[in-house]
């Protein structure tokens, strides 16, 4: 039967040797055995970045001003022609700047999205996939379908692409589409735990096309990254928290 769901030490350090660590003293960043967070700024990096700025308005200064020592006398650069160059070098740090406090911000989100995913963990997820993996007569998957459906036909493989059973859905609003298989075939008898395919089709108005399917799996973690968190969903791999179609 196949259903659609949705002491404080007082002790004297011996001469020459290393006071012992005040254990009411928080670790600092950059102490051994504590690392900084991954991808954030060190005052290293600050720094560089403010150098890299200076020095580039310092070159452009320092030929700007050799330009106008070594002109032509009898042809002067003109108040336009400087005007137009300060107006270059004005230009260009302020697109750095620009770039410098976008990165900033855009590590910020990346964070705080990594933060909030893993909320998620332990929860089950719907992400895109084929695989529908039966344990003790229980299955879940899903479809999406984006426009709806007169008629869904979800048909489920074995290893060997034997059709094991076949699900008739009607009626179907846009979205995502819950299934849940009880592990009979279509004879009514009852299939052996393991991994299986599904595919589907969806009918609207007459036409069929493939349907988007979706694998089931548990959130086990979550890894951030400069493209923005991903996560871990067991054996289905790491996926975008984009790519995640519905949580439950």
């Amino acid at each position: 039967m196949v259903n659609s769901v949705q002491g404080p030490n007082t002790t004297t350090p011996l001469p020459g040797a290393s006071p012992a660590p005040n254990p009411n003293k928080p670790a600092q960043a950059g102490a051994p055995g504590v690392k900084a967070p991954q991808g954030a700024k060190t005052a290293s990096d600050a720094a560089g970045e403010a150098a890299g700025g200076a020095n580039t308005q310092d070159r452009f200064l320092k030929l700007l001003v050799t330009q106008m020592k070594n002109q032509d006398p009898l042809n002067p650069m003109d108040n336009a022609q400087v005007t137009s160059q300060m107006a270059q070098l004005s230009t260009v740090s302020g697109i750095d700047k620009i770039n410098s406090t976008l990165k900033a911000l855009t590590d910020s989100m990346s964070a705080g999205q990594a933060m909030s995913a893993t909320g998620m963990i332990g929860h089950g997820a719907l992400v895109p996939g084929s695989a529908m993996e039966l344990r003790e007569g229980k299955a879940i998957a899903g479809v999406e379908v984006p426009q709806g459906a007169d008629t869904l036909q979800v048909q489920i493989k074995d290893g060997a692409d034997n059709v094991v059973q076949t699900m008739q859905l009607s009626n179907q609003k846009p979205g995502v589409v819950q299934l849940a298989w009880d592990g009979l075939n279509d004879k009514g008898e009852a299939m052996p735990n393991g991994s299986y395919k599904i595919s589907a089709t969806a009918v609207l108005g007459g036409e069929s096309s493939a349907a988007k399917t979706l694998s089931f799996g548990m959130v086990a973690g979550v890894t951030p990254g400069s493209g923005g968190a991903k996560l871990d969903v067991g054996k289905l791999g790491a996926f975008n928290l984009a790519d995640v179609k519905q949580v439950m």
